[in-house]
């Protein structure tokens, strides 16, 4: 896709929705499904505040599933990040991590036999 939805890139902050590593959309009202920030060697927050506009800033998109992915190590510091007064808002959704293991692990099982998000959301880890 070279370009956002249009409800998406009517809003203020549409550059930084195109800033979103991965929008799932969905085919039949290009609603944001989940999102999928992968976070190597980046900023863990950046990729968090990213995230959060685009669920805080659009309500239709509030109920969608929210992923971080990183390396296994890194879980730790994005539960910090978390867990900062910054981010109580972020309680109310959908939020999960998902380890670059369990991606490496099961994703040729995820592919053959995932029906939409049921198989990604199975390996992932929830934040809340």
């Amino acid at each position: 896709m070279t370009q956002l939805p249009p409800a998406l890139a009517a809003h203020a902050a549409a550059d930084t929705f195109g800033l979103i590593d991965v929008l799932w959309l969905e085919a039949d009202s290009g609603r944001v499904a989940a999102a999928f920030e992968v976070e190597h060697s980046t900023s863990i927050y950046s990729g968090i505040v990213r995230m959060l506009d685009l669920a805080l800033g659009v309500p239709e998109h509030a109920d969608g599933a929210y992923f971080l992915v990183a390396l296994d190590a890194r879980e730790a510091d994005v539960r910090a990040q978390f867990a900062r007064p910054a981010f109580s808002r972020a309680t109310d959704l959908n939020l999960h991590f998902l380890p670059y293991s369990e991606l490496t692990t099961h994703r040729e099982a995820v592919g053959r036999f995932g029906s939409g998000l049921k198989g990604v959301l199975a390996i992932a880890r929830a934040l809340r």
